[in-house]
């Protein structure tokens, strides 16, 4: 005996699943490892890419460029890797890390020395630092930070890396050395000026330190991700005139 009109209900139920699941299944998750400096423009970026892209979830993963490199030499499910120098893509791409043909420049940046707004000292040039009120300067390690190691290049070139090291307060990550100098917790620090831009109620910038590398962004696609071809897309809008109005917005030079 057959119940005719339970049918309709259970295949309604059936198609309703299918239909979830055929969804999930065009539903992409696109996984972005940046760096720290980028955390601002990228999640600005992100709805307008999004509307382009539907179906397509951006997911960020923001540190210090160093640090997402060795988590995706480890085997991390990263789809874009978006870098503050060339030395560490450089590395991912000895490391045939990267699909082939995709790294490409997108932005620039700029060193500065900050001081804290309110009740900083009255720093002028690099040679300040040395002064005995200035006990504490923030900086990204340069072992594992680009932006220490653009300060630690121009202060050794300055030849004040031996004066500045005993003072060192370093960061896991640039805006972790915007953090210290904006609470206060140190007399100055070193970050890109776009970090400045961030926190310009409470930090201010004191002088650009010239660095003998130009500070350059590159991006790629990275070698065996699940989502190259929305990758590809990322970069392009990355690098498109609209990409590049909103990174402008947040004080990025172009490439």
């Amino acid at each position: 005996m057959t119940f005719p009109w339970t049918l309709k209900p259970l295949r309604e139920g059936v198609f309703a699943a299918l239909a979830l699941l055929s969804l999930a299944t065009h539903a992409a998750d696109l996984t972005v490892s940046a760096a720290a400096s980028l955390s601002n423009a990228f999640k600005d970026l992100g709805p307008g890419f999004e509307a382009q892209n539907p179906g397509t979830k951006l997911l960020f993963n923001f540190a210090a460029s160093d640090a997402l490199l060795a988590q995706i030499a480890k085997g991390a499910p990263v789809d874009v890797f978006a870098s503050a120098d060339q030395e560490t893509m450089d590395k991912a791409e000895q490391q045939k890390l990267l699909a082939t043909g995709s790294r490409r420049n997108f932005a620039a940046n700029s060193l500065v020395l900050i001081t804290p707004l309110e009740g900083g000292l009255p720093l002028q040039a690099l040679a300040d630092l040395g002064k005995p009120e200035v006990k504490r300067i923030a900086l990204g390690k340069p072992e594992g930070v680009p932006a220490g190691r653009y300060a630690k290049g121009a202060l050794e070139a300055a030849r004040l890396w031996p004066v500045v090291e005993p003072k060192a307060v370093y960061a896991q990550n640039v805006r972790q050395a915007l953090d210290y100098v904006a609470r206060g917790e140190t007399e100055a620090g070193f970050v890109y000026a776009t970090d400045a831009a961030v926190q310009k109620d409470k930090v201010k910038v004191v002088l650009t330190v010239p660095t003998e590398t130009a500070i350059s962004y590159p991006i790629a696609v990275v070698e065996g991700g699940s989502n190259a071809d929305a990758g590809r897309k990322w970069l392009a809008y990355v690098t498109s005139p609209a990409g590049q109005a909103v990174l402008a917005k947040y004080g990025f030079q172009k490439p």
